[in-house]
Protein backbone atom coordinates (compact mmCIF):
# COMPACT_ATOMS: atom_id res chain seq x y z
CA UNK A 1 0.00 0.00 0.00
CA UNK A 2 3.02 2.83 1.01
CA UNK A 3 4.76 1.16 -2.47
CA UNK A 4 1.43 2.38 -4.30
CA UNK A 5 0.92 5.70 -2.59
CA UNK A 6 4.79 6.28 -3.24
CA UNK A 7 4.36 5.66 -7.19
CA UNK A 8 1.69 7.83 -7.10
CA UNK A 9 2.81 10.74 -5.59
CA UNK A 10 6.39 10.22 -8.20
CA UNK A 11 4.08 9.96 -10.67
CA UNK A 12 1.68 12.31 -10.00
CA UNK A 13 3.80 15.28 -8.31
CA UNK A 14 1.89 18.79 -9.76
CA UNK A 15 -1.43 17.12 -9.23
CA UNK A 16 -0.41 16.15 -5.45
CA UNK A 17 0.75 19.73 -5.14
CA UNK A 18 -2.29 21.20 -6.86
CA UNK A 19 -4.20 19.36 -4.67
CA UNK A 20 -2.52 19.93 -1.32
CA UNK A 21 -2.41 23.69 -1.84
CA UNK A 22 -5.88 23.61 -2.58
CA UNK A 23 -6.87 21.96 0.78
CA UNK A 24 -4.67 24.19 2.48
CA UNK A 25 -5.39 27.80 1.57
CA UNK A 26 -9.38 26.11 2.10
CA UNK A 27 -8.44 26.18 5.89
CA UNK A 28 -7.63 30.01 5.39
CA UNK A 29 -10.61 30.69 3.48
CA UNK A 30 -13.38 28.58 4.51
CA UNK A 31 -15.47 27.20 1.18
CA UNK A 32 -18.32 28.83 0.74
CA UNK A 33 -20.74 30.17 -2.49
CA UNK A 34 -17.52 31.92 -4.26
CA UNK A 35 -15.80 28.60 -4.96
CA UNK A 36 -18.42 27.86 -7.84
CA UNK A 37 -16.68 30.85 -9.53
CA UNK A 38 -13.46 29.59 -9.01
CA UNK A 39 -13.05 26.70 -11.54
CA UNK A 40 -13.47 27.69 -15.00
CA UNK A 41 -15.53 24.92 -16.74
CA UNK A 42 -14.74 26.35 -20.31
CA UNK A 43 -11.09 25.81 -20.10
CA UNK A 44 -11.70 22.28 -18.85
CA UNK A 45 -14.21 21.17 -21.19
CA UNK A 46 -12.32 22.64 -23.70
CA UNK A 47 -9.20 21.27 -23.22
CA UNK A 48 -11.21 17.31 -22.17
CA UNK A 49 -12.47 17.71 -25.79
CA UNK A 50 -9.38 18.17 -27.54
CA UNK A 51 -7.16 15.49 -25.42
CA UNK A 52 -10.02 12.95 -26.29
CA UNK A 53 -10.14 13.93 -29.93
CA UNK A 54 -5.95 13.30 -29.72
CA UNK A 55 -6.60 10.22 -28.33
CA UNK A 56 -8.83 8.67 -30.57
CA UNK A 57 -6.60 10.05 -33.57
CA UNK A 58 -3.47 9.04 -32.28
CA UNK A 59 -5.02 5.06 -30.96
CA UNK A 60 -5.85 4.42 -34.67
CA UNK A 61 -2.44 5.69 -35.82
CA UNK A 62 -3.35 8.72 -37.97
CA UNK A 63 -0.56 10.09 -36.90
CA UNK A 64 2.57 7.82 -37.49
CA UNK A 65 1.13 6.71 -40.54
CA UNK A 66 1.61 10.36 -41.77
CA UNK A 67 4.64 9.86 -40.39
CA UNK A 68 5.80 6.87 -42.68
CA UNK A 69 4.07 8.68 -45.73
CA UNK A 70 6.46 11.29 -45.36
CA UNK A 71 10.06 9.50 -44.73
CA UNK A 72 9.21 7.71 -47.91
CA UNK A 73 10.96 10.91 -49.68
CA UNK A 74 13.96 11.11 -47.47
CA UNK A 75 16.85 10.52 -49.97
CA UNK A 76 19.63 12.02 -46.93
CA UNK A 77 21.25 12.62 -43.28
CA UNK A 78 20.18 15.76 -43.62
CA UNK A 79 16.11 15.75 -44.76
CA UNK A 80 15.76 12.34 -42.50
CA UNK A 81 17.28 14.13 -39.01
CA UNK A 82 14.97 18.14 -40.19
CA UNK A 83 11.91 15.23 -41.06
CA UNK A 84 11.87 13.72 -37.60
CA UNK A 85 12.33 16.87 -36.08
CA UNK A 86 10.02 19.30 -38.13
CA UNK A 87 7.18 16.64 -37.51
CA UNK A 88 7.03 17.39 -33.96
CA UNK A 89 6.98 21.15 -34.57
CA UNK A 90 4.80 21.76 -36.78
CA UNK A 91 2.59 19.11 -35.43
CA UNK A 92 2.61 19.96 -32.20
CA UNK A 93 0.75 23.16 -33.33
CA UNK A 94 -2.42 21.18 -33.48
CA UNK A 95 -1.88 17.85 -31.69
CA UNK A 96 -0.58 19.69 -28.89
CA UNK A 97 3.45 19.00 -27.85
CA UNK A 98 2.52 15.70 -25.47
CA UNK A 99 0.87 14.22 -28.29
CA UNK A 100 3.66 14.68 -30.43
CA UNK A 101 6.39 13.38 -28.50
CA UNK A 102 4.46 10.30 -27.74
CA UNK A 103 3.76 9.75 -30.82
CA UNK A 104 6.99 10.48 -33.11
CA UNK A 105 9.87 9.78 -30.78
CA UNK A 106 9.18 5.81 -30.36
CA UNK A 107 8.49 6.21 -34.14
CA UNK A 108 12.38 7.92 -34.36
CA UNK A 109 13.61 4.84 -32.34
CA UNK A 110 12.34 2.45 -35.00
CA UNK A 111 13.38 4.55 -37.81
CA UNK A 112 17.16 4.84 -36.51
CA UNK A 113 17.05 1.37 -35.80
CA UNK A 114 17.25 1.05 -39.76
CA UNK A 115 20.50 3.25 -39.85
CA UNK A 116 22.17 0.48 -37.48
CA UNK A 117 23.89 0.37 -34.22
CA UNK A 118 25.95 3.02 -35.36
CA UNK A 119 24.17 5.74 -36.92
CA UNK A 120 21.55 5.27 -34.38
CA UNK A 121 23.86 5.59 -31.47
CA UNK A 122 25.18 8.97 -33.06
CA UNK A 123 21.81 10.30 -33.81
CA UNK A 124 19.51 9.11 -30.82
CA UNK A 125 20.66 11.69 -28.50
CA UNK A 126 20.70 14.91 -30.05
CA UNK A 127 17.51 14.01 -32.35
CA UNK A 128 15.35 13.27 -29.66
CA UNK A 129 16.38 16.06 -27.36
CA UNK A 130 15.85 18.65 -30.77
CA UNK A 131 12.68 16.68 -31.36
CA UNK A 132 11.62 17.74 -27.44
CA UNK A 133 12.44 21.63 -27.81
CA UNK A 134 10.94 21.34 -31.61
CA UNK A 135 7.03 20.42 -29.86
CA UNK A 136 8.08 22.65 -26.43
CA UNK A 137 8.69 25.54 -29.38
CA UNK A 138 6.07 24.51 -32.11
CA UNK A 139 3.17 24.52 -29.54
CA UNK A 140 3.81 27.71 -28.49
CA UNK A 141 2.34 29.33 -32.33
CA UNK A 142 -1.23 28.18 -31.53
CA UNK A 143 -4.19 28.81 -28.21
CA UNK A 144 -4.48 24.68 -28.93
CA UNK A 145 -0.86 23.72 -29.07
CA UNK A 146 -0.79 23.69 -24.90
CA UNK A 147 -2.53 23.41 -22.00
CA UNK A 148 -1.36 26.55 -20.92
CA UNK A 149 -2.05 28.58 -23.57
CA UNK A 150 -5.87 27.39 -24.21
CA UNK A 151 -6.41 28.75 -20.44
CA UNK A 152 -4.31 32.12 -20.80
CA UNK A 153 -5.93 32.39 -24.48
CA UNK A 154 -9.14 31.97 -22.57
CA UNK A 155 -8.91 34.12 -19.68
CA UNK A 156 -7.17 37.20 -21.59
CA UNK A 157 -10.07 37.06 -24.33
CA UNK A 158 -7.78 36.99 -26.93
CA UNK A 159 -8.46 36.30 -31.06
CA UNK A 160 -7.03 33.89 -32.91
CA UNK A 161 -5.12 36.63 -34.85
CA UNK A 162 -3.41 37.90 -31.88
CA UNK A 163 -2.61 35.00 -30.13
CA UNK A 164 -1.11 33.98 -33.66
CA UNK A 165 0.92 37.61 -34.10
CA UNK A 166 2.06 37.60 -30.57
CA UNK A 167 4.03 34.25 -30.48
CA UNK A 168 5.03 34.44 -34.37
CA UNK A 169 7.87 36.06 -33.93
CA UNK A 170 9.25 33.90 -31.52
CA UNK A 171 8.35 30.65 -33.26
CA UNK A 172 10.02 32.02 -36.49
CA UNK A 173 12.91 32.17 -35.02
CA UNK A 174 12.55 28.90 -33.35
CA UNK A 175 12.16 26.72 -36.63
CA UNK A 176 15.24 28.98 -38.35
CA UNK A 177 17.44 27.44 -35.41
CA UNK A 178 16.12 24.04 -35.56
CA UNK A 179 16.60 24.07 -39.35
CA UNK A 180 20.08 25.38 -38.66
CA UNK A 181 20.76 22.63 -36.24
CA UNK A 182 19.18 19.83 -38.24
CA UNK A 183 21.66 20.77 -41.13
CA UNK A 184 24.77 20.55 -38.53
CA UNK A 185 23.45 17.31 -37.23
CA UNK A 186 22.43 15.71 -40.41
CA UNK A 187 25.94 16.55 -41.86
CA UNK A 188 27.24 13.72 -40.07
CA UNK A 189 24.95 11.22 -41.56
CA UNK A 190 25.46 9.16 -45.10
CA UNK A 191 25.31 11.47 -47.86
CA UNK A 192 22.55 8.61 -49.28
CA UNK A 193 20.24 6.90 -46.98
CA UNK A 194 17.70 3.86 -48.45
CA UNK A 195 15.23 3.64 -45.53
CA UNK A 196 13.01 0.08 -45.88
CA UNK A 197 10.08 2.12 -44.66
CA UNK A 198 7.91 -0.83 -45.27
CA UNK A 199 9.39 -2.65 -42.59
CA UNK A 200 8.52 -0.36 -39.92
CA UNK A 201 5.36 -2.40 -38.35
CA UNK A 202 2.49 0.35 -38.70
CA UNK A 203 -1.36 -0.48 -38.17
CA UNK A 204 -2.96 2.75 -39.23
CA UNK A 205 -6.40 2.45 -39.29
CA UNK A 206 -6.96 1.34 -43.00
CA UNK A 207 -5.16 -1.94 -41.90
CA UNK A 208 -6.90 -2.59 -38.87
CA UNK A 209 -10.32 -4.51 -40.55
CA UNK A 210 -13.38 -3.85 -39.58
CA UNK A 211 -15.77 -1.01 -39.21
CA UNK A 212 -13.27 1.39 -38.06
CA UNK A 213 -11.82 1.54 -41.29
CA UNK A 214 -15.04 3.80 -43.02
CA UNK A 215 -15.97 5.86 -40.47
CA UNK A 216 -13.70 6.56 -37.03
CA UNK A 217 -10.76 8.94 -38.86
CA UNK A 218 -13.72 10.76 -40.87
CA UNK A 219 -15.28 11.28 -37.00
CA UNK A 220 -12.27 12.31 -35.09
CA UNK A 221 -11.51 15.14 -37.77
CA UNK A 222 -15.04 16.31 -37.88
CA UNK A 223 -14.75 16.42 -34.09
CA UNK A 224 -11.51 18.06 -33.70
CA UNK A 225 -13.02 20.62 -36.62
CA UNK A 226 -15.76 21.50 -33.66
CA UNK A 227 -12.93 22.06 -30.89
CA UNK A 228 -11.49 24.51 -33.35
CA UNK A 229 -14.14 26.45 -34.14
CA UNK A 230 -14.71 26.45 -30.19
CA UNK A 231 -11.89 27.47 -29.34
CA UNK A 232 -12.00 30.33 -32.07
CA UNK A 233 -15.40 31.30 -30.07
CA UNK A 234 -17.72 30.21 -32.68
CA UNK A 235 -19.54 27.66 -30.80
CA UNK A 236 -20.77 27.08 -27.62
CA UNK A 237 -18.45 25.43 -25.71
CA UNK A 238 -21.02 23.50 -23.80
CA UNK A 239 -22.69 22.00 -27.25
CA UNK A 240 -19.04 20.91 -28.41
CA UNK A 241 -18.55 19.09 -25.15
CA UNK A 242 -22.11 17.17 -25.36
CA UNK A 243 -21.05 16.75 -29.09
CA UNK A 244 -17.32 15.16 -28.36
CA UNK A 245 -18.45 13.15 -25.15
CA UNK A 246 -21.86 11.49 -27.03
CA UNK A 247 -20.09 10.53 -30.33
CA UNK A 248 -16.90 8.91 -28.66
CA UNK A 249 -18.83 7.39 -26.17
CA UNK A 250 -20.98 5.67 -28.71
CA UNK A 251 -18.45 4.98 -31.67
CA UNK A 252 -15.02 4.36 -29.22
CA UNK A 253 -15.60 4.56 -25.70
CA UNK A 254 -12.47 3.26 -25.14
CA UNK A 255 -10.64 6.35 -25.77
CA UNK A 256 -11.99 8.43 -23.02
CA UNK A 257 -9.48 5.65 -20.84
CA UNK A 258 -6.86 7.40 -22.33
CA UNK A 259 -7.72 11.30 -21.19
CA UNK A 260 -5.42 12.73 -18.63
CA UNK A 261 -7.78 13.31 -16.10
CA UNK A 262 -4.92 14.12 -13.62
CA UNK A 263 -4.09 17.20 -15.46
CA UNK A 264 -7.68 18.45 -15.36
CA UNK A 265 -7.64 17.52 -11.47
CA UNK A 266 -4.26 19.55 -11.57
CA UNK A 267 -5.88 22.33 -13.20
CA UNK A 268 -9.27 22.32 -10.78
CA UNK A 269 -6.70 22.29 -7.29
CA UNK A 270 -4.57 25.36 -8.50
CA UNK A 271 -8.15 27.06 -9.61
CA UNK A 272 -9.35 26.64 -5.97
CA UNK A 273 -5.83 28.18 -4.83
CA UNK A 274 -5.20 30.74 -6.76
CA UNK A 275 -9.00 31.96 -5.61
CA UNK A 276 -8.59 31.90 -2.31
CA UNK A 277 -5.44 33.35 -2.74
CA UNK A 278 -7.13 36.19 -4.67
CA UNK A 279 -9.39 36.45 -1.02
CA UNK A 280 -6.20 37.56 0.74
CA UNK A 281 -5.36 41.22 0.61
CA UNK A 282 -2.13 40.91 2.30
CA UNK A 283 -0.23 38.22 0.04
CA UNK A 284 -2.42 39.30 -3.37
CA UNK A 285 -0.48 41.99 -2.72
CA UNK A 286 2.11 40.84 -1.79
CA UNK A 287 2.39 38.88 -5.11
CA UNK A 288 1.38 41.39 -7.15
CA UNK A 289 4.60 43.50 -6.35
CA UNK A 290 6.92 40.62 -7.30
CA UNK A 291 5.07 39.91 -10.80
CA UNK A 292 3.77 43.39 -12.11
CA UNK A 293 6.08 44.49 -15.05
CA UNK A 294 8.21 41.52 -15.01
CA UNK A 295 5.43 38.51 -16.20
CA UNK A 296 7.69 37.55 -19.02
CA UNK A 297 11.33 36.82 -16.62
CA UNK A 298 9.01 35.79 -13.43
CA UNK A 299 7.31 33.38 -16.06
CA UNK A 300 10.41 31.65 -17.09
CA UNK A 301 11.93 31.11 -13.67
CA UNK A 302 8.69 30.07 -11.78
CA UNK A 303 8.63 27.78 -14.84
CA UNK A 304 12.00 25.96 -13.97
CA UNK A 305 10.76 24.74 -10.48
CA UNK A 306 6.81 24.34 -10.80
CA UNK A 307 6.49 24.26 -15.05
CA UNK A 308 5.14 25.91 -17.36
CA UNK A 309 1.43 25.21 -16.77
CA UNK A 310 1.10 25.69 -13.00
CA UNK A 311 2.82 28.60 -13.64
CA UNK A 312 0.43 29.88 -16.25
CA UNK A 313 -3.00 29.32 -13.49
CA UNK A 314 -0.72 30.41 -10.69
CA UNK A 315 0.48 34.01 -12.00
CA UNK A 316 -2.67 34.43 -13.85
CA UNK A 317 -4.53 35.24 -10.59
CA UNK A 318 -2.26 38.39 -10.00
CA UNK A 319 -1.44 40.40 -13.10
CA UNK A 320 -3.33 41.39 -16.23
CA UNK A 321 -0.61 41.24 -18.38
CA UNK A 322 -1.47 38.15 -20.25
CA UNK A 323 0.43 38.86 -23.21
CA UNK A 324 3.36 38.31 -20.75
CA UNK A 325 2.37 35.46 -18.97
CA UNK A 326 1.75 33.62 -22.69
CA UNK A 327 5.55 34.72 -23.83
CA UNK A 328 6.50 34.04 -20.56
CA UNK A 329 5.36 30.23 -19.73
CA UNK A 330 5.76 29.45 -23.38
CA UNK A 331 9.82 30.49 -23.24
CA UNK A 332 9.43 28.93 -19.79
CA UNK A 333 9.02 25.80 -21.17
CA UNK A 334 12.78 25.30 -22.70
CA UNK A 335 15.30 25.17 -19.27
CA UNK A 336 15.44 22.58 -16.91
CA UNK A 337 13.44 18.84 -17.24
CA UNK A 338 10.48 19.73 -15.68
CA UNK A 339 9.92 23.13 -17.16
CA UNK A 340 7.65 21.71 -19.27
CA UNK A 341 6.14 18.48 -18.15
CA UNK A 342 6.42 17.28 -21.85
CA UNK A 343 9.68 16.84 -21.84
CA UNK A 344 9.54 14.49 -19.40
CA UNK A 345 8.37 12.19 -21.88
CA UNK A 346 10.86 11.75 -23.99
CA UNK A 347 13.33 11.02 -21.43
CA UNK A 348 11.14 8.18 -19.85
CA UNK A 349 11.14 6.72 -23.64
CA UNK A 350 15.26 7.61 -23.43
CA UNK A 351 15.85 5.79 -20.59
CA UNK A 352 13.99 2.85 -21.21
CA UNK A 353 15.84 2.34 -24.86
CA UNK A 354 19.36 2.71 -23.47
CA UNK A 355 21.51 1.81 -20.71
CA UNK A 356 23.58 3.99 -19.22
CA UNK A 357 22.75 6.95 -20.99
CA UNK A 358 20.09 9.01 -19.44
CA UNK A 359 23.09 11.66 -17.62
CA UNK A 360 24.51 11.75 -21.06
CA UNK A 361 21.00 13.27 -22.37
CA UNK A 362 20.02 15.20 -19.36
CA UNK A 363 23.57 17.01 -20.35
CA UNK A 364 22.70 17.60 -23.83
CA UNK A 365 18.98 18.65 -22.83
CA UNK A 366 20.23 21.29 -20.52
CA UNK A 367 22.79 22.67 -23.36
CA UNK A 368 19.97 22.44 -25.91
CA UNK A 369 17.02 24.36 -23.73
CA UNK A 370 19.39 26.86 -22.58
CA UNK A 371 21.01 28.31 -25.64
CA UNK A 372 17.57 28.05 -27.39
CA UNK A 373 16.02 29.84 -23.94
CA UNK A 374 19.00 32.42 -24.38
CA UNK A 375 17.93 33.31 -27.93
CA UNK A 376 14.05 33.75 -27.60
CA UNK A 377 15.13 35.65 -24.13
CA UNK A 378 17.10 38.13 -26.53
CA UNK A 379 14.56 38.54 -28.89
CA UNK A 380 11.60 39.45 -26.17
CA UNK A 381 14.44 41.98 -25.06
CA UNK A 382 14.52 43.40 -28.93
CA UNK A 383 10.73 43.51 -29.13
CA UNK A 384 10.45 45.03 -26.01
CA UNK A 385 13.11 47.78 -26.07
Amino acid sequence: MINRIAIFLKKETVLCVSLMLAAVSAFIVPPDRAYLGYIDLRTLAVLFCLMSVMAGLQKIGVFRWTAQKLLRNVKSGRSLVLTLVLLCFFSSMLITNDVALITFVPFTFTVLNLLGKEQKKRLLLPVVVMQTIAANLGSMLTPVGNPQNLYLYGKAGFSIREFLILMLPYTALSLVLLIGWGMIQGGTCPRDLKLETASIQEEPWHRTGGKAVIYLPAVYLMLFLLCLLTVAHILPWQLVFFVVFAVIFVADRRVLARVDYSLLFTFVGFFVFIGNIGRIPAFCAFLQNIIMGREVYTSVIASQIISNVPAALLLSGFTDDFAGLVIGTNLGGLGTLIASMASLISYKYVAKETEGRKGAYILLFTLGNICFLAALILLNAWIAS
